[in-house]
């Protein structure tokens, strides 16, 4: 549909000029997505969706009008454009307006996006769940649950500036969360653009683990612990510092780094983080923005400096910059986030751990002040308590309340092994290990 979907959008364009719009940039994205969903050890439920969205950016007099649709046909959208062009007149200018860019370059394609063996199963994705339910029964659990969720994804970008661009992606999202005995349970999910099997595989063995070594779960006293995090709880926890990283979030008073500027320390110098575009593995990677600037590997945190602050046209007008190639027509976002590794084992890891908890889920995080990265999450499934260096017994769920800042500068060791995560609480793909995080503050739950 490549060639279809191009003129859509350069259509598009010149009919929102000759309405009477100085700028213009359409986005269509098309795909074709199946997900299975797993219950009681089987799959129950598969769903197929084959959807078209139009965005639409609209600019007349610096009025900035963006728009979402699903349209069911071309002389649908035409009506939208012309009812658009009278609500232009009725609104303020906007105080973040800038030109389009006109990129002066055309974006290098990302080879390797489009896994052909994903495309073979989205019309036949049961056998999949039921290998990776296979997996997880290895070990002594009673069921699972959980989601695979496979797409296949065409988008065109057109705008007034000379942009016409394409590009196509596969990409897999998947959870499995395993249940043991009264109280036993453990959770993994992955992200990828590509499948394989042994990662999914790998998965179900987590869950199923984590599931079986966590009945019998004690109470323990909330209190100031050495922490560490897994991939799944540090990676919700740095889709927040992702976030935060933004010039838009900055100027709207949603950042931790309000108070600082790049070349500030931020974090351990243990922590790089970097915003990772082009990388073909993982399923946020583009060639190109939603302004049509080409993407770029960049650190957002590089040994505990802040190096980057995320920009598109619009928010890098505001302060002099250059756009970062990380547009969004509204706010610039990370698109995969990528946290260099340590050079630990788990166990080597945990072997550094006096008196402290090892946390393997969570859910509910909550932010109570932005600027100051306040924030509470409670810790759901597997949860255990360690003890001069060894895991001594699994325990029940805690609330952790805390600083990001904290956080960030508290991390003490980062594992060596990597995990590919995305899925509810992960909305950002990242790749990252476990990390070890010093005296952390923790309390009882009330959910």
């Amino acid at each position: 549909m490549k060639e279809e979907l191009l003129t859509l959008a350069s259509k598009l364009v010149e009919k929102a000029l000759g309405e009477g719009f100085s700028e213009a940039a359409v986005k269509i994205t098309s795909s074709r997505r199946t997900m299975v969903k797993i219950a009681n050890s089987e799959p129950s439920v598969v769903q197929y969706w084959n959807t078209l969205n139009v965005g639409l950016y609209l600019v007349k007099d610096k009025k900035m009008l963006i728009v979402e649709l699903e349209p069911s046909n071309i002389e649908e959208l035409d009506k939208s454009i012309r009812e658009l062009i009278g609500i232009a007149d009725k609104i303020m200018e906007s105080p973040f307006y800038a030109p389009l860019p006109e990129p002066d370059k055309k974006p290098e394609p990302i080879p390797g996006l489009v896994d052909d063996n994903i495309i073979k199963v989205l019309d036949k994705p049961v056998e999949l769940a039921e290998a990776v339910i296979e997996t997880a029964h290895r070990e002594r659990i009673d069921f699972t649950a959980g989601a695979i969720d496979l797409a296949y994804t065409e988008k065109a970008l057109a705008t007034s500036k000379n942009v016409e661009l394409y590009e196509d992606s596969t990409r897999i999202q998947a959870y499995l969360r395993a249940f043991a005995g009264e109280d036993g349970s453990g959770q993994w999910a992955l992200g990828s653009r590509k499948l394989d099997r042994k990662k999914l595989e790998e998965m179900a063995s987590i869950a199923a683990r984590y599931a079986v070594d966590s009945r019998g779960r004690v109470d323990i006293e909330p209190g100031v612990y050495d922490i560490i995090l897994s991939p799944m709880v540090f990676g919700n926890l740095l889709d927040l510092v992702g976030r935060m990283s933004s010039a838009f979030s900055m100027f709207m008073g949603m950042s931790m780094f309000v108070k600082n500027k790049t070349g500030d320390k931020v974090a351990s110098e243990k922590l790089t983080l970097i915003d990772d575009a082009r990388n073909p593995e993982l399923p946020g990677s583009t060639s190109f923005d939603d302004e049509g600037i080409p993407t770029y590997s960049k650190p957002i945190i590089e040994n505990g400096v802040l190096r980057t602050i995320l920009h598109n046209s619009k928010t890098a007008a505001k302060v002099g910059a250059k756009t970062t190639g990380n547009a969004g027509w509204i706010t610039p976002m990370p698109w995969n986030l990528i946290v260099m590794p340590g050079t630990h084992s788990l166990e080597e890891v945990i072997g550094e751990v006096k008196k402290g908890i090892l946390v393997t889920n969570n859910w509910y995080t909550r932010l109570q002040n932005y600027v100051e990265g306040l924030f509470s999450t409670i810790t759901r499934d597997a949860l255990f308590l360690i003890e001069n260096g060894k895991i001594t017994k699994p325990i029940n769920k805690l609330r952790i309340a805390d600083s990001l800042s904290r956080l960030l500068n508290n991390i003490e060791a980062l594992g060596r092994e990597t995990y590919d995560i995305q899925w509810w609480e992960v909305r950002i793909p990242t790749r990252l290990p476990y990390v070890l995080i010093r005296q952390i503050h923790t309390s009882k739950h009330t959910i």
